[in-house]
């Protein structure tokens, strides 16, 4: 008898205990993320990781989200590959339950799983890949954000700095052959008409591709007197190898795929002709919250120093600023209702983030947090990306 009245009077204890606690702390708020951890993207995975870690751990120091509740991160890697892609985002969504799944940095695997996420109604935020489509999808509601570049909005900044860095007439494509490419494709064309240009021609390549001097010889016949780069690491690479092989040296202008990985490494010492668009760096004079995120990583990874060692900034800058957004939508929502997290995005009114203060960031009609004036134009100096001009 005198055991039936302990258990009891744990019973009551466990259940005042739980109803001291605030509402919802015993239950940790998961978000996800599916990208590329492994492979010749990696890094830039593994930089994504570390911005959302970094950001969240630094919400759970301040007692987490809607009064008291932690978050989680689950990560998944898709090995760059949009079947594969989708069965994580699947796993996260239906088993694991997050609240919201942070993309990675392909395009196509984003594009893949943005229709799984509308029909969910759980919003997607989007820390890299930068296919103009993955927001501007046609879905209504639409559920995909975003910070990080667009490509609609990067071509339009590659075309102007090949004019006024390179003075360019005649600038040529040479794009990976796959949606990304093919949003690029159409983002430079519409760019270049609004000047009254055209391209000296479109060029393809495979992601495999060893060899592209064929299609380089050809925009080089064609007059060429810059290039237009689109590709990840391992085909930008081949881009700049084949470009040595011919003896022939065209300024290049790129999107940001090199800053992904291994890029000195594969491409070699010609790497750092490359000129390529980033969102954030950590080089140069830091505002409060830059040197707050890099003391941060620094405490956190023991292999970062300092600013050379956050690499690539872009995907840490991103996803930092991205999932304290996300935080402030959950806030706003006051619930993790996936449709109460779309409506509390519209919210927001200021945030002052790492790439810069955001005012009124998302609208029904802009789900892209960022525009074609926060973009920095780096290059690789020894191994390191740094700003154009500045030689670390």
């Amino acid at each position: 008898m005198g055991g039936i009245v302990m258990l009891k009077r744990i019973v009551l204890l466990v259940v005042v205990l739980a109803a001291a606690l605030p509402a919802g702390a015993q239950e940790t708020i998961k978000v996800g993320l599916v990208t590329a951890l492994s492979g010749q993207s990696a890094q830039a995975g593994e930089a994504i990781s570390r911005g959302l870690q970094t950001a969240i751990d630094e919400l759970n120091a301040k007692g987490g989200i809607l009064k008291g509740r932690k978050l989680e991160l689950l990560r998944r890697d898709d090995e760059a590959t949009p079947a594969k892609g989708v069965i994580a985002a699947r796993e996260l969504v239906f088993k694991e339950k997050v609240a919201v799944l942070f993309g990675g940095l392909d395009t196509p695997v984003s594009l893949a799983i943005v229709p799984l996420m509308n029909q969910e109604k759980i919003p997607f935020m989007g820390p890299w890949a930068a296919g103009t489509a993955i927001t501007r999808n046609g879905a209504n509601p639409n559920f995909a954000f975003r910070v990080s570049a667009v490509d609609e909005l990067v071509d339009k900044a590659m075309l102007q700095y090949s004019l006024k860095t390179f003075n360019a007439k005649s600038c040529g494509m040479i794009l990976v052959n796959n949606p990304w490419g093919e949003s690029n494709e159409k983002g430079l064309t519409a760019a270049l008409a609004a000047k009254g240009m055209k391209a000296a021609g479109v060029e393809k390549f495979e992601a495999n591709d060893v060899d592209v001097v064929p299609q380089l010889s050809r925009l080089k016949a064609a007059g060429a007197d810059c290039l237009f780069l689109v590709g990840n690491v391992g085909p930008s690479s081949q881009v700049v190898k084949s470009l040595d092989r011919m003896g022939w040296k065209p300024p290049i202008v790129s999107h940001w795929g090199p800053a992904g990985g291994r890029f000195t490494e594969l491409a070699g010492p010609s790497a750092r002709n490359v000129h390529f668009v980033q969102t954030y760096s950590f080089f140069g004079t830091q505002r409060p919250v830059g040197q707050k995120v890099l003391k941060a990583l620094m405490a956190k990874y023991p292999d970062i120093k300092g600013p050379a060692d956050v690499t690539p900034a872009v995907g840490v800058a991103n996803a930092y600023d991205a999932m304290m957004l996300v935080a402030l939508a959950i806030e706003k929502a006051g619930s993790t209702d996936g449709p109460a997290i779309r409506e509390g995005f519209y919210k927001i009114d200021r945030y002052e983030g790492l790439i810069k203060t955001y005012e009124k960031p998302f609208s029904p009609q802009t789900h892209d947090a960022l525009t074609e004036n926060d973009y920095v134009w780096t290059q690789f100096i020894d191994n390191q990306i740094v700003p154009v001009g500045l030689k670390n």
